[in-house]
Order: C-alpha cells, then sequence, then structure tokens
C-alpha cells in the first residue's frame, strides 16, 4: 500500500484538460503537492486557482521533462495528442516517443513510487462489444492513428514494468465526460442544436461512457495499492447507457429537442469510406463528417466489462450517469453562454 503524505509529489501531464484537471483537483483537495506539465499556450488558470506548481514545457521536449520529474514520487500521464483524424507519425511524435521520454526521465529521477497510464477502451477492436474484458488483446489494425499509438504507449508501459521495474499500473477509460469539458461536449451540443445529428445504426446499442470522477476512483486505487502494479484494467460507469439514454439525456439537460433521424449502419459506413478517401486525396486536415472512429463511437455496441476493475482493483464507482451527465452539461452550456 502507497500511502502519499506531504512529502510526496504528484506530476500531471495534461493537467489543463478534463480528466488531468478533476486529478489535480483532487490531489490538492488531499492536501499533496501537485506538479503539472503545461505547455505556455495552455490556460493554467484553474490550476494556479488550485494551487498547483507549473513546469512548462511538452512531451517533446525532454528538458522539460527532467525538470517536471525530479523530486516527483507519483505519475498520472493524462497527456496525449487526441482526434480521429492526421497522419499517425503526428499521434506517434506526443503519445509513444514522448511517453517514452517521460519514462526515461521519471525513472532516471530515481523518486518514482507509482505510473498511472490513461490508456482507452477505444484499443480494442473496432466490432461491436458485449462485456470485451481485459483478457481480448487490443488491435493493431484497422484503427485510427490516435487509437493505435494508445495501444503502442500501452504496450510501451507494459515493457517498462517488466524489463525496468516501472510500477505502472494502465487503466482504459471509455468515453470521458464531466465538468469542464471544453472539447466533446461542446462540440456535440452544437451539432444537436443545429439539427444536424442522425443515429448511426441501432440506437440501443450500449455507450463506454465514463464519468471523469469514476476514473478519478480508479486513478486513485492505483496509486495506493501496491498489488496491482502491471495491471490492465477497463473503467466505465456502473451502467453502459444506450445511445438514446446518452443522446436524449444531453438535449433534455441541455433544452434540446431530441433527434429522431436513424441512418442504416451500412449507409454510414459506404459514406464514411467515400468522405475518407476524398479527404485524404484532397489533404485535408480537418476531419470529415463520417470517419472510422465516429462509426465506432456513435454506430457500435460498446459494452466492456469492468469485473476485474471492481475484483482487483477494489473500483467502486462515484456516482451514475443519470445524475452525472446532466450536471456536465448544465456547466458546458453555462460556459457558453458566457463567452
Amino acid at each position: 500500500m502507497v500511502t502519499l503524505s506531504t512529502a510526496d509529489r504528484i506530476l500531471i501531464t495534461g493537467a489543463t484538460g478534463l480528466v488531468g484537471s478533476h486529478v489535480a483537483e483532487e490531489a490538492r483537495a488531499r492536501g499533496l503537492a501537485v506538479r503539472c506539465l503545461v505547455r505556455p499556450s495552455s490556460d493554467t488558470r484553474f490550476l494556479q486557482r488550485c494551487g498547483c506548481e507549473l513546469v512548462s514545457g511538452d512531451l517533446d521536449q525532454p528538458e522539460s521533462l527532467r525538470r517536471a520529474v525530479e523530486g516527483v514520487t507519483v505519475v498520472v500521464h493524462c497527456a496525449a495528442k487526441v482526434g480521429d483524424w492526421g497522419p499517425t507519425e503526428e499521434y506517434r511524435r506526443i503519445n509513444v516517443d514522448g511517453t517514452a521520454a517521460l519514462v526515461e526521465s521519471a525513472l532516471a529521477a530515481g523518486t518514482l513510487k507509482r505510473w498511472v497510464q490513461i490508456s482507452s477502451l477505444g484499443v480494442y477492436e473496432g466490432r461491436d462489444h458485449y462485456g470485451t474484458d481485459e483478457a481480448t488483446p487490443p488491435s493493431t489494425t484497422g484503427i485510427d492513428g490516435y487509437t493505435l499509438t494508445k495501444v503502442e504507449s500501452e504496450q510501451l508501459i507494459v515493457r517498462a514494468v517488466r524489463e525496468r521495474g516501472l510500477p505502472a499500473v494502465v487503466l482504459r477509460p471509455g468515453f470521458i465526460y464531466g465538468t469542464r469539458d471544453r472539447t466533446v461536449l461542446p462540440k456535440l451540443l452544437e451539432r444537436l442544436r443545429a439539427g444536424k445529428f442522425a443515429y448511426l445504426g441501432v440506437p440501443d446499442k450500449l455507450m463506454n461512457n465514463t464519468w471523469v470522477k469514476n476514473l478519478c476512483v480508479a486513478i486513485w486505487l492505483s496509486i495506493e495499492r501496491d498489488d496491482v502494479v502491471g495491471e490492465v484494467f477497463n473503467i466505465r460507469d456502473p451502467r453502459a447507457v444506450t445511445k438514446r439514454e446518452f443522446i436524449e439525456t444531453v438535449c433534455d439537460a441541455a433544452g434540446i429537442t431530441r433527434p429522431v433521424k436513424v441512418v442504416p449502419l451500412v449507409i454510414a459506413r459506404g459514406l464514411a469510406t467515400v468522405m475518407e478517401a476524398t479527404w485524404k486525396l484532397l489533404g485535408k486536415t480537418q476531419a470529415p463528417l463520417l470517419n472510422t472512429a465516429r462509426l465506432k463511437f456513435l454506430g457500435l455496441n460498446l459494452d466492456y466489462s469492468i469485473d476485474k476493475a471492481i475484483r482487483r482493483l477494489g473500483y467502486v464507482p462515484a456516482g451514475d450517469f443519470r445524475d452525472a451527465m446532466p450536471e456536465s452539461v448544465r456547466e458546458v452550456v453555462a460556459a457558453q453562454s458566457r463567452q
């Protein structure tokens, strides 16, 4: 058991993002010293209000990593280049090479007690899932650059545990939502308000919804427990919800008319294939309206087992979707109204 005290220091990468900001907030509430690796252009006001120490840098700047890990006993690695479009090498430079450089720096510092790697349920094959657990290996084919490099960074961490003694735990959350989301929920709300949303395939297929505070529960358990080092855990809410419940809950919380349009999955797949080919031919940097990654998110049944996390990690989720999502949406709507 790792018992953290005021003598410990936690490094959080990606701390200005949804997950990282919640980890930083909770760590400070526990009276712990928190250091955050932040890009110079990032909005760090929330972290400053929390009393976090800020180190300017990035995962592709080795000198900044050496400064960031000095005296650090815990690393919560949330940072990644995210997205569903663009050359794989751009994702690999940050998600894999950057992670490797951070591991090297952390091990060289000689003070590390725990590393928590935030991966993704997206590492599994792009098909319908019905209770898939960690015994199913990640896929390395037919997935986008972001997801492929999340697989590669996971593999890097697992090797470092085995070969270098890295005291790491890997967590695979699904679609993460919560307050302070400034990317996914705001864009979804824009589409819903504009009447441009349509279900892809059967609306009653399940989501891999993961409230950020539920993920934080798993993160702290991963930090504190010695008997789970080297393990990989699926993490989601205690109850997977359907695409319909997901979208209708968002609409109701935001006061938006519920969508009813459904595009058959076979048609959506055909459109995505054409769009992806066209966008690549034209060299467009923005993702098309439909692509493989979005089909996976909106069209497939994404039900993953969290039995191992409950049994081995002691994971007891903090809340349910029916309460957490409306709170998250209302916060995003309030933020948008102030802009």
